[in-house]
């Protein structure tokens, strides 16, 4: 297993778990906090593989993302007081899951020879519409559509990690160092209250 696949499952896991949280903070019942947790999980990703030509699209191809999402809807349950009790916990899960899946939108669309541009944009689209969508079922404004930094965070780590794969050949390290310039700008925002227009 390589290092992409590592966080491509890492990532699939943690935007379930927001999923899952988001739910059972909403009230909804086991199968509606599933149903929002896959659609989280695997939504950008999916639309991401339909837009680039990929298909069918990756969790079509390999079960073990529905298993990795189906194993963290009874963790939520039962680590329900704990998750919540952690500081901002869906902030926390959703910081990591659009970094992870950033990187691993914008190298998967880079290794089909499509373009830069292209490839940015698939990866803000693979790290910001699973949310959109849950949070459009969840009956909220989605975080995309509002004033706070969090698709431009994308783009920067987007930008982080081109530049380095250009200078620097530690393909590992350098989507560690793009994971972490999304999650810390997006952090950094939110602490300083940063805000765009």
């Amino acid at each position: 297993m390589d290092i992409i696949q590592l966080f491509d499952w890492i990532g699939t896991f943690v935007f379930a778990v927001s999923g899952v949280m988001t739910a059972i903070e909403k009230k909804f019942d086991i199968v509606g906090a599933t149903i929002i947790g896959l659609v989280t999980a695997i939504g950008g990703g999916t639309l991401r593989d339909l837009l680039i030509g990929s298909t069918p699209v990756g969790w079509m191809q390999n079960e073990t993302y529905i298993y990795i999402i189906l194993l963290a809807v009874p963790i939520c349950y039962l680590f329900k007081k704990f998750i919540l009790k952690l500081r901002r916990s869906m902030f926390l899960f959703d910081t990591i899951g659009i970094g992870l899946f950033t990187i691993l939108g914008l190298e998967k669309t880079l290794s089909l020879d499509l373009s830069i541009i292209a490839a940015l944009m698939m990866g803000i689209s693979s790290a910001v519409f699973g949310g959109v969508i849950r949070d459009v079922l969840c009956n909220e404004v989605p975080l995309i559509f509002r004033k706070e930094i969090y698709a431009s965070a994308c783009l920067a780590g987007g930008i982080v990690y081109i530049v380095l794969e250009h200078f620097l050949a530690f393909p590992g390290w350098n989507m560690i160092i793009s994971i972490a310039v999304v999650m810390i700008i997006r952090f950094l925002a939110v602490r300083f209250k940063w805000h765009l227009g």
